[in-house]
């Protein structure tokens, strides 16, 4: 077995931990959504829409009902969505999403990150700037007939269609996501994700040594259990 082995086993350790922190991502999303809006998808969009991302990385169906089911309950934490903003090394921007029940533990853990792995740590407004916020909603690659479609979702708010062998991409502005959702719904086309993003207005071109030291950083970020989501704007 020798390489080949421990190989797949990392593989297979990394593919778990990957699905995990979906899991705990998606777990925390349930539970502001049914805070916000109550424990029946019928009537809440937002949590139809985690349900549905839920099934977009095969989470199990006991676990989204345990998390429906805790955030019902009144010893249940309120999360707190918070946004802060620094820079990984050699100036990338970065922002870190983060859903949490004690914002002052938060605050402190991604800045001993950012200070243990040469980044800075900066105030709310440092990078915002050059993100722009974006529903972004992703298909199976052949999910949609696009010949058929394409002018429908541009009505329904697309602002831009990317299509590969992987998957297929649907951008709208911040503003357009729960048009865009609704239609969907309506034709019953079914993402695998519809999600809200922060897209770099411009990417940043570095050798492959100093990508390592930033996708180090935001690995870091991204174990942390507080933090849902990690944007920059490394090319």
């Amino acid at each position: 077995m020798g390489r080949v082995f421990e190989k797949r086993k990392h593989t297979i350790f990394a593919r778990n931990a990957r699905n995990s922190k979906a899991f705990t991502k998606i777990g925390k999303e349930i539970v502001m959504a049914v805070k916000a809006g109550g424990p029946n998808p019928d009537t809440n969009s937002k949590l139809r829409n985690c349900i549905q991302n839920a099934k977009g990385v095969n989470m199990p169906k006991d676990r989204v009902d345990a998390a429906i089911k805790r955030a019902s309950s009144k010893d249940e934490k309120d999360l707190t969505e918070v946004i802060y903003e620094g820079y990984a090394p050699h100036g990338v921007p970065v922002l870190v999403e983060c859903a949490t029940d004690n914002p002052t533990r938060t605050v402190a853990n991604v800045r001993l990150i950012f200070s243990k792995n040469d980044g800075n740590m900066g105030n709310s407004g440092t990078v915002a700037f050059m993100f722009e916020r974006k529903g972004v909603f992703k298909f199976a690659p052949n999910a949609l007939n696009l010949e058929e479609l394409e002018l429908d979702l541009i009505d329904a708010g697309a602002e831009d269609i990317e299509q590969n062998e992987e998957e297929t991409i649907i951008y709208t502005k911040f503003a357009e996501f729960g048009h865009m959702q609704k239609f969907l719904e309506d034709r019953k086309l079914e993402a695998i994700s519809s999600e809200l993003h922060y897209i770099p207005n411009t990417t940043k071109e570095l050798s492959e040594a100093e990508q390592d030291e930033v996708l180090k950083l935001i690995e870091k970020l991204e174990e942390d259990d507080d933090v849902q989501s990690v944007y920059h704007n490394l090319a």
